[in-house]
C-alpha cells in the first residue's frame, strides 16, 4: 500500500508515519508538509507545500497513491470560529477534494478526536468545526473514509514531536489506562488502527477510542 501522510511534524502524524515505516505491508509514504520532516528512509518521499491552501497546484505529485492519513491539525486555543474553521474544514476538504480527483478509488483517513459533534450544533466549538469536516468527508465518493477520534495517546519511543503534557502524563500510562480504558490508547494503535482500516476495511466510518483499539488488532 502506498500511502499519503499529513502532520507528520506534530505527535499525532510522526507516530502514524513511524507505524507506517514500521508495517511490511506499506511500501511507500508521501509525507506532505510545509518543511521536512528531518527522517530518511527508504519509504519515505517528501511533497513540500509552503501553502496548504494552493495544494491542487500539487495535484499530480499525489497520483497513484492508494490512502491518505490526514493527521494535520491545530489546536483551538486563541481562534475564533472562522480562523479554525478556515484551517480545520476548508485545507482539510481542499486537500481531499484534490486527492479525490487524482485517485478515486482510494482510502481516505482523518484524525478527529474524541468529543467531535456529529450534530455541528453543540456548545463547543472546536467540536462542531472537527463534526463538520467528519461529515463531510463521508459524503465525499472515495473507495472509504474513516474519521478517528483518538483521546490521550502515548507516544512512540523514539517519538521527537511529543508535548511536554503527554510526556509527563505518558509515564503513568497503565494507570489511565486502568481507570479509563474509553479515552487511552497508544500512537502504535492509532497508526496500527488506521493502516488495517485502509487495507481491510472496518465496519464503522467513525472510530472511537475502543474501535480504534479493535481495528488495530485486525
Amino acid at each position: 500500500m502506498k500511502v499519503i501522510l499529513t502532520g507528520a511534524t506534530g505527535m499525532v502524524g510522526e507516530g502514524v508515519l513511524m507505524e507506517c515505516l514500521r508495517n511490511p505491508d506499506v511500501s511507500e509514504v508521501l509525507v506532505v508538509s510545509r518543511k521536512s520532516v528531518q527522517k530518511h528512509h527508504l519509504k519515505i518521499k517528501e511533497l513540500i507545500v509552503p501553502d496548504f491552501n494552493l495544494i491542487i497546484s500539487f495535484a499530480e505529485q499525489l497520483k497513484g497513491y492508494d490512502a491518505t492519513f490526514f493527521c494535520a491539525g491545530i489546536s483551538s486555543v486563541g481562534l475564533n470560529e472562522m480562523q479554525y474553521t478556515r484551517i480545520t474544514y476548508d485545507l482539510t476538504i481542499a486537500f481531499a477534494e484534490t486527492v479525490l480527483s487524482v485517485n478515486p478509488d482510494s482510502t481516505f483517513c482523518f484524525v478527529s478526536g474524541t468529543g467531535t459533534d456529529s450534530s455541528e450544533k453543540g456548545k463547543l466549538m472546536w467540536a462542531r468545526v472537527k463534526g463538520k469536516t467528519e461529515n463531510a468527508l463521508i459524503s465525499m465518493p472515495f473507495k472509504q473514509v474513516y474519521c478517528f477520534r483518538p483521546g490521550f495517546m502515548q507516544p512512540t519511543p523514539g517519538q521527537q514531536n511529543v508535548k511536554t503534557f503527554y510526556k509527563v502524563i505518558g509515564k503513568t500510562y497503565p494507570f489511565f489506562k486502568m481507570i479509563f480504558p474509553a479515552y487511552i490508547s497508544t500512537m502504535r494503535e492509532v497508526g496500527a488502527a488506521m493502516i488495517n482500516a485502509a487495507m481491510l476495511g472496518f465496519e464503522k466510518k467513525v472510530l472511537e477510542v475502543k474501535d480504534i483499539l479493535a481495528a488495530a488488532k485486525r
